[in-house]
């Protein structure tokens, strides 16, 4: 298996390239512009059309347009970008439309720093738009997943015909490590939609491709059958990733860097004794209730580590229906804990034996 040597960012424009992705929209923002150098110079080579948007408004409708013609295409951006884009990504929910978002994160609210962070989990789960809608979003937490997952969230939106996001954050699109593409095998033709807007000569019946319902019974109607079509998503397609958690006192919860840094927290925790175990969701939108379920059935206590405020540990409640004590740890700013700051959080745990 041949491996290189790449950038997290590179990575995924690359792996877009080989899964088919033919256009690309965007506006440069801090940490993620390495994607957008990427495919500037190397989709134009492949066939493929890279444009530079007026803004990140402009990148999210251009994305609508290009979508509705049956056309594999992707945008990134960082949080203040990605507030940007949720009027038309909801635009694209409702109009059935499949795309790849890349979130690569930074610190917040406002401009804050260009350090990662994870700050941006309750933007991606709950509020990537406006109406009853919630978009997949893979997290994935080393550069061959993200490459990995570039292109089965392509699969993934057109099965589903919905947005689907990639978020990471800011450590991971700059972070080197070596990477294979041979899973993603020979670039895929392009598929044929009986929704695409992509032209006829009076063979067909035209179509329209629109998020306008103004009969409240039509929009009821479309609501409910997108709910259906993604609750078999909900089903059938969440993920995680479970370590050492069968005779775990203490699990801890991760994704992303942060889930990384868990792993040698509970190797550490495991050298002093500890009964300590991890659990990663791949999957955070939907969210692995039964996985997590499972790898917490004989814990007595579980602990949330994230680089922000603590914002997945509400998902992480809910899906133990409150039966088990949840603690935080957490940094903010920029900062990733460290080892060794987990591990003497574990032991302040009355769980830690």
């Amino acid at each position: 298996m041949k491996k290189i040597l790449m950038k997290g960012n590179e990575a995924v424009a690359e792996a877009a390239i080989r899964a088919g992705c033919k256009c690309y929209f965007d506006y440069p923002i801090t940490p993620q512009h390495e994607i957008a150098a990427y495919l500037s110079e190397h989709l134009p080579a492949k066939g493929g059309v890279f444009l530079q948007a007026e803004s990140e408004i402009g990148a999210i409708n251009m994305i609508y347009g290009c979508a509705a013609t049956g056309t594999r295409c992707m945008t990134s951006s960082s949080s203040p970008g990605i507030s940007l884009k949720t009027e038309g990504i909801s635009y694209m929910v409702g109009a059935d439309l499949p795309c790849v978002l890349v979130s690569v994160q930074r610190g917040g609210p406002g401009l804050g720093t260009i350090q990662p962070s994870q700050a941006d989990y309750s933007q991606a789960t709950k509020a990537l738009g406006h109406g009853d809608m919630f978009v997949p979003v893979f997290a994935p937490y080393s550069v061959q997943e993200m490459v990995d997952l570039t292109s089965e969230a392509f699969e993934l939106a057109e099965e589903f015909c919905t947005p689907v996001m990639i978020l990471i954050d800011g450590l991971m699109g700059q972070m080197m490590e070596p990477v294979s593409f041979d899973a993603l095998g020979a670039t895929p033709a392009p598929k044929k939609f009986d929704w695409a807007t992509d032209g006829h000569e009076n063979s067909r019946e035209k179509r329209t491709i629109t998020s306008l319902r103004l009969h409240a019974e039509e929009l009821e109607v479309a609501v409910n059958e997108r709910a259906k079509r993604l609750e078999v998503l909900k089903q059938t397609r969440t993920r995680a990733q479970s370590v050492n958690t069968d005779d775990a006192d203490i699990v801890v919860v991760a994704y992303g860097t942060s889930a990384r840094v868990i792993q040698s927290a509970m190797e550490m925790a495991r050298a002093e004794g500890l009964k300590v175990g991890t659990f990663r969701p791949i999957t955070v939108s939907p969210f692995p209730v039964k996985e997590l379920r499972e790898a917490t059935k004989n814990a007595k206590q579980v602990l949330v580590v994230e680089m922000s405020m603590g914002q997945m540990i509400a998902d992480v409640k809910v899906a133990l229906e409150y039966n088990k004590p949840v603690e935080f740890y957490g940094r903010q700013g920029g900062f990733v804990p460290g080892p060794q700051e987990i591990l003497e959080k574990i032991k302040t745990m009355g769980g830690a034996k």
